[in-house]
């Protein structure tokens, strides 16, 4: 089989025009072009020379003979082996104990899936509600704005936080072992949509993945795992260095062989709790920002000219990176085209933006997190958890701000530009609910986030033409990027630093900063046990 890659065709081919175009990349007749396949799809969007750009995979006759007369094509090469290979079960490990897994987004239900494979019979444990249940109160917070579940809610609930995202579906590590691929197709067959297979870009939408984290969940118990919802971890017992067992909310103790904690990044109780029984912490660099809102329409014309709007290019999203004279990058997280700002908050009395998008992508607005890189000097490095507090300052100002009912603050862009505070609604409705209250940012968010805002904006719409639009939205405060502290652990092993039995993983420990990501490290740490 070979791999051709960046085959390029324009976005109105015809679907013949794929094979054609194949054979003569080749340089072989059509007939000796047994058959292919689509690896890959992206859109090719530079300068606005929009294009699709195809990896196949084929198969022809004498493909030694074709190979050889192709040997100076970089593009064209033997198809690699992208198999993974998942750890197969030990007897003596079934015997040893259960696994217990703290946290239910995509870290924990892989790691949580591979183990039930492996015949160990893991018991998940979930702070918050199953998908379902978890949805209904989050809308309902949304549409309301006072009956806030600080155990339901964006952050906490089947699926972690990532189920109420745009659900991308890509990431930049490194996959010598194939994890991804394996990924993907392990979510199609929960439900997720066959095309996520072939995108460069695949994302999967809130509506859709609340779907699949039930199917794994089903398998998992299927094969003799546990999923206890609402069962929130207030202690851990840890005896001479090894973690023997986890306590919950109820004083119910569970002994684990092992202990894999994969929550989220905003489980600042469990860090805390963590702390206090000695479990080792380092500070880490994360960012801050706002949300920020364009007509989806005018992202389009930004990114793809004469072919905005075209039906099988769907919404445009973008992604940039500003270093400015502050010292400090501004940059695009999350950004969801055809989308809405939602409060993502997970405690009370703060107010948190995050970004959503249903598969779709249907929604008048592009939104994205416009961030700022913070450092640890920024914060305090005295403390592990500094910055911790740190971004609840922030939160609480924006509480605050938006006037203690759950309601963000927000600026137009021009009146950030300009210094001076919003009084009112532009041309662009922002999506955040419950509501927006206008204002003046530079009350909520410290002055060098504003000042390095202010600087990217011009560097931006230097590449993005359209960016730099008075009416656009800016919506605070978005402060859960990543975790603000890293868990140490072996690299080889996996278990923590100083702790046995005891394995930190996914976003919340560090380890990964996405939907994707998060699964592979769960993948990661589970065959480490598997091995171990």
């Amino acid at each position: 089989m070979l791999q051709i890659s960046q085959l390029s065709l324009p976005v109105d081919h015809a679907d013949a025009d794929l094979r054609q175009a194949l054979v003569k990349g080749l340089g072989i007749a059509d007939k000796d072009l047994l058959g292919f396949t689509i690896k890959q799809r992206a859109i090719d969007a530079r300068r606005q020379h929009v294009a699709f750009s195809f990896t196949l995979l084929a198969e022809v006759q004498n493909e030694a003979k074709v190979l050889k007369a192709l040997a100076e094509d970089t593009q064209i090469c033997i198809a690699p082996d992208e198999t993974y290979r998942e750890c197969p079960p030990r007897p003596d490990h079934i015997a040893s104990g259960r696994p217990v897994v703290v946290g239910s987004g995509p870290c924990g239900l892989f790691a949580g899936l591979l183990l039930a494979r492996a015949g160990r019979k893991p018991i998940l444990l979930e702070r918050g509600k199953a998908a379902g249940d978890r949805a209904r109160d989050v809308t309902g917070f949304w549409r309301r704005g006072w009956d806030f579940n600080p155990e339901s809610n964006v952050q906490f609930g089947e699926g972690g936080a990532g189920t109420f995202s745009d659900g991308k579906l890509y990431t930049q590590i490194r996959d010598r072992e194939h994890r991804i691929p394996w990924l993907l197709r392990e979510m199609v067959a929960a439900g997720a949509p066959e095309d996520i297979l072939l995108k460069a870009r695949p994302h999967i939408g809130t509506d859709r993945l609340i779907k699949v984290v039930r199917h794994i969940r089903e398998e998992i118990i299927s094969l003799g795992g546990e999923v206890r919802f609402s069962s929130r971890v207030k202690d851990v017992i840890i005896e001479k260095g090894i973690m023997r067992a986890v306590i919950l909310g109820d004083d119910t103790v569970i002994e684990g062989s092992p202990i894999i904690f994969a929550i989220g990044h905003s489980s600042r109780d469990t860090f805390e709790m963590l702390h206090r029984r000695e479990v080792p912490f380092e500070a880490k660099p994360f960012s801050i920002g706002v949300r920020i809102e364009h007509p989806q329409s005018l992202v389009d014309k930004m990114l793809y000219g004469k072919w905005a709007g075209h039906a099988r290019l769907g919404s445009a999203p973008y992604k940039f990176v500003a270093h400015c004279p502050t010292g400090r990058a501004a940059y695009s997280f999350c950004m969801c085209p055809g989308g809405l700002v939602v409060a993502a908050n997970s405690e009370a009395g703060m107010v948190v933006t995050n970004g959503m998008s249903s598969y779709a992508r249907a929604e008048s607005n592009a939104n994205s997190g416009f961030m700022v890189d913070i450092r640890p000097q920024d914060y305090g490095e005295h403390h592990p958890l500094a910055g911790i507090e740190f971004q609840r300052q922030i939160e609480r100002a924006a509480y605050r701000l938006g006037g203690e009912n759950y309601h963000a603050p927000a600026q137009l862009l021009g009146d950030l530009l300009s210094n001076r505070a919003s009084t009112s609604q532009g041309d662009v409705k922002p999506s955040y609910e419950p509501g927006v209250v206008w204002t003046d940012l530079r009350e909520c968010l410290p002055e060098y986030v504003i000042a390095t805002l202010k600087q990217a904006i011009p560097q931006i719409a230097k590449k993005l033409p359209g960016y730099q639009l008075d009416d656009a939205v800016l919506t605070a405060a978005e402060t859960r990027s990543s975790s603000p502290a890293r868990i140490p652990r072996d690299p080889e092993t996996l278990v923590c630093t100083g702790i046995g039995n005891f394995y930190p993983a996914g976003e919340g420990a560090g380890y990964a900063g996405g939907i994707i990501s998060a699964a592979a490290d769960g993948m990661r740490v589970a065959e480490a046990v598997l091995r171990a």
